[in-house]
């Protein structure tokens, strides 16, 4: 949205006659200065009013003398119906007086039934606004605009040009797709953070792809995420992903149409992971946002539920909002069937989530791709495993030889081991029905009975450990193979 076109919107809400006009944002100058462009429209003086100057004209810079006696809230609303030429007064930080004060909010609502004769109009901006009851039907909404690509490429070469001045004409060093992701990063946030973000970037005279997954992080604090939405901040390099070649494939693909909406193509919604626990679909699921550059958001089913009525559902909600503002980014359902349960024990509860999610998988136009992984796909309802709400439902299953070669190198490398110095062939034989958890682990307790020994480690010490391990394919021998012949013929093996 431009801001001739922002401006319009907001003279609409006031030539409509809304009484009161609720503008929720950090950016409270922003805000000031966009109202008070209405007096030009409107023929209104512009006033503002906050606990510490009380009311101030903001529409002249020649007459900014202060109202006397209207630092109180009471006071300035007493003053404000008092005035018989009709104006626009905006009062910041008002918030905390619409609880408990009786008389504040009486004096509101007359100011508002008494717009029809003195066209008054009150403007409440500040970070939260809750309006009583008794004067939100009388109100209006109004919401800034957030920046758009443009804005904010233009934002960052304003900031690059300030840090070029300062240094003696040197020049921010980037490249085109490096500045290209750091744009496509920032959208979602306000005009000021945004700034913010881009000032710290480029404080060493540099962007760089290294400082991406920062400024994600910065974003997603800035923007009061944190709760059953998580930031996952180290999102492996695909490349440390053993086997799964056939996901690998699918989502190289389907890479540029997702982030590059002007090609004619449906951009890809997500996809499912089902499979053997420790298989790997976690590490997959950090994998999708590593290759494909973009942040990740784990959301944890298990711990949306609230005790009271309406509030599990409204976590989901606010999950879903928040991922939207982070776009583009990948979107995480982590053991999905923990909250989607088919059972009926939960008073509806589930139900309610399911519907929820399904709604906002249909309507979603935001760049937000969704992965989904399940244990137990038996508590898995029909309705999300059909195929059109996700693209595609890939079964995780136990690596195949190959594969166990490359996780064992993975984890070796990891561990400062010279892969080279082992007979990979040899581990991955002993180790077949091993998940990749399992594998990991055989090498950590190989790793500490090297150390306890006194002695390198090399692969007859790894083969022993093996050797003392029992894999989950032996324990839960029956339930495991349950699993794969369900999968078999229901889903695409990501192997």
């Amino acid at each position: 949205m431009s801001g001739k076109t922002e401006l319009n919107d907001l003279r609409l809400l006031v030539k409509s006659k809304n009484p009161i006009i609720t503008i929720e944002t950090h950016e409270e100058n922003r805000a000031v200065e966009l109202v008070t462009q209405l007096a030009i429209h409107f023929n209104k003086p512009v006033f503002g009013w906050d606990r510490v100057d009380g009311i101030t004209r903001v529409d002249l810079a020649h007459d900014l003398a202060e109202v006397e006696d209207s630092k109180l809230p009471l006071d300035a609303l007493k003053h404000i119906k008092s005035v018989q030429r009709p104006g626009i007064f905006i009062l910041c930080d008002f918030h905390p007086y619409f609880e408990n004060e009786p008389k504040i909010v009486r004096l509101i609502k007359e100011i508002a039934i008494d717009h029809h004769k003195k066209s008054h109009t009150l403007v409440f901006v500040s970070h939260k606004i809750d309006l009583p009851a008794e004067v939100k039907r009388f109100s209006a909404k109004f919401q800034l605009a957030l920046p758009s690509g443009n804005q904010l490429e233009k934002l960052v070469r304003e900031e690059a040009s300030v840090w070029s001045k300062a240094h003696h004409g040197q020049k921010v060093k980037t490249d085109q797709e490096t500045l290209k992701k750091l744009v496509r990063n920032l959208k979602g946030m306000t005009y000021a953070d945004a700034r913010t973000l881009i000032r710290n970037v480029i404080a060493d005279g540099a962007i760089t792809e290294e400082e991406l997954p920062q400024i994600n992080k910065a974003k997603f604090e800035l923007l009061d995420m944190d709760g059953v939405l998580s930031f996952e901040y180290e999102t492996s390099k695909f490349s440390e992903v053993g086997g799964l070649n056939n996901l690998k494939g699918w989502l190289k693909q389907r890479k540029a149409v997702f982030l590059d909406r002007d090609i004619p193509l449906d951009p890809p919604k997500g996809l499912m992971l089902l499979g053997i626990q420790g298989g790997g679909k976690s590490l997959a699921a950090k994998a999708v946002a590593g290759m494909w550059g973009l942040a990740l958001l784990r959301l944890d089913f298990g711990t949306l539920y609230n005790k009271y009525h309406g509030e599990t559902e409204k976590n989901l909600r606010e999950s879903l909002k928040m991922a939207e503002l982070m776009s583009p980014c990948v979107l995480w359902l982590d053991e999905v069937e923990k909250g989607l349960s088919s059972g009926e024990s939960d008073g509806g509860t589930s139900q309610r989530l399911l519907a929820t999610l399904l709604t906002w998988m249909a309507e979603n136009t935001h760049q937000v791709f969704i992965v989904a992984t399940a244990n137990d796909i038996s508590k898995l309802p029909p309705e999300l495993m059909r195929k059109g709400r996700l693209d595609e439902i890939f079964f995780v299953d136990l690596p195949d030889e190959p594969s166990r070669e490359d996780i064992f190198a993975i984890h070796l490398e990891r561990r400062n081991q010279d892969a080279n110095k082992f007979d990979l062939s040899q581990l991955a034989k002993a180790s077949d029905g091993f998940t990749g958890s399992e594998i990991e682990q055989a090498v950590v307790s190989a790793l500490y009975r090297a150390y306890g020994g006194g002695s390198p480690m090399n692969t007859v010490s790894v083969v022993e450990t093996i050797k003392q391990t029992r894999p989950i394919s032996v324990v839960m021998a029956e339930k495991v193979q349950a699993l794969r012949d369900w999968a078999k013929e229901r889903t695409v093996s990501a192997n």
